[in-house]
């Protein structure tokens, strides 16, 4: 990850906070594009969505970005395609690139300050690392998923499916019904206050910090969104959207 600053904290996008665990649904309008090179394994395409970065020091970018094509390994896993299929296609031909609706999940975020100088523009400010339906995370997989700018020069279109605890915030306190006290740091990631063994929160869920003392709302909230349920259920729905299996700590 080249990153000046990383994060796995929410990230604020079009009035959206993304956060690790998020289920969207991710998808590029398609555009049309002309062809700069072709070989067996890849294709280059005049990028319609960026604009060279002529400030970015010591990096040069040509204007082209290069998609595989079925005979590379990596073609599986890309998201962006063509119309027709990057195959078929050679220099000066015309052709349609975008993401089709695809349903990803959000691995982590990660925020720049100052913007991260790539050698396009804009310069992102921040990225989503996601997931595709029916992939897991692997750590000894290193490229694995997909990286983007949520709010880049790209038309990427993202839905909210699904939120894990959509009622807590990212370094909640509670206590449970058993009067276990617990930390919330991301979906499937509670520690526990006692030093016990790790497990889950039994609901009813009474929240106790958000940031300082919680507001009465919020500890009403939080409330009623337990009162009935259990933590099974939220991982029940995430794995009924991803098709994967969850990110749980070592």
């Amino acid at each position: 990850m080249n990153s000046q600053t990383g994060s796995v904290g929410a990230h604020s996008a079009s009035g959206t906070r993304y956060r690790p665990g998020d289920v969207l649904r991710l998808e590029c309008p398609f555009s049309e594009v002309t062809v700069t090179a072709a070989s067996q394994f890849h294709v280059s395409l005049r990028w319609p969505w960026w604009e060279v970065d002529t400030a970015a020091d010591g990096i040069e970018w040509n204007g082209d970005i290069a998609l595989p094509t079925s005979a590379d390994h990596s073609w599986g896993d890309a998201y962006f395609r063509t119309m027709p299929q990057e195959d078929f296609l050679k220099v000066g031909d015309r052709c349609l690139v975008g993401i089709p609706p695809t349903v990803v999940h959000v691995l982590a975020v990660h925020r720049f300050d100052p913007p991260l100088a790539t050698g396009w523009l804009p310069r992102p400010a921040s990225y989503l690392d996601v997931l595709r339906q029916g992939e897991s995370y692997d750590a000894g997989i290193e490229e694995l998923g997909y990286q983007f700018d949520p709010v880049g020069g790209e038309p990427i279109q993202l839905e909210l499916l699904f939120r894990p605890f959509a009622f807590l915030e990212i370094g909640d306190e509670v206590v449970d019904r058993d009067g276990r006290a617990w930390k919330f740091d991301a979906p499937w990631c509670w520690h526990p206050f006692d030093g016990g063994r790790p497990s889950t929160p039994a609901w009813p869920l009474d929240l106790i910090f958000r940031e300082g003392e919680p507001t009465p709302e919020a500890v009403i909230a939080v409330a009623a969104a337990t009162a009935t349920g259990r933590h099974a259920d939220e991982l029940a729905r995430w794995v009924e959207l991803t098709h994967a299996e969850p990110l749980t700590p070592a």
